[in-house]
């Protein structure tokens, strides 16, 4: 039996924003949101996330300087903290910020910085203590 969009898209999703993440959004979930969620996670991680021609990495910085440049600063950080599944690196990051800067506005790509240094320095406060 072949995998569904929607089993495609959470295995995507949990690989990429990890299990308590996932965990803690599908508690969440109500009947409300529950068609929003189930988009999502068909769409953009069963979808586009789940493609092979670009990495979970190449993707990740993609998706970091468009909410950057959109000034969609929760979804930055959430995906900021996802690097350490993505591969991509604090540098990488700080790179991707920087063509922000120049093609999306030196206000956006500030703004983006700040979230970000604080979810890599809160990440290597935490390592630091074992956790």
């Amino acid at each position: 039996m072949s995998e569904t969009m929607f089993e495609r898209g959470m295995k995507t999703r949990r690989s990429v924003l990890g299990d308590a993440h996932v965990d803690r959004a599908e508690a969440a979930k109500t009947e409300f949101d529950e068609p929003f969620q189930t988009l999502i996670t068909e769409g953009a991680w069963g979808s586009v996330w789940s493609r092979e021609t670009l990495t979970k990495r190449e993707r990740s910085l993609i998706t970091i300087a468009l909410l950057a440049a959109l000034g969609h600063e929760e979804e930055l950080a959430m995906h900021c903290r996802a690097t350490a599944n993505t591969g991509a690196t604090p540098e990488d990051v700080r790179e991707a910020l920087l063509h922000v800067a120049i093609y999306a506005g030196v206000p956006a790509a500030n703004s983006a910085l700040r979230i970000a240094k604080s979810v890599f320095e809160t990440s290597a406060r935490s390592e630091n203590k074992g956790g």
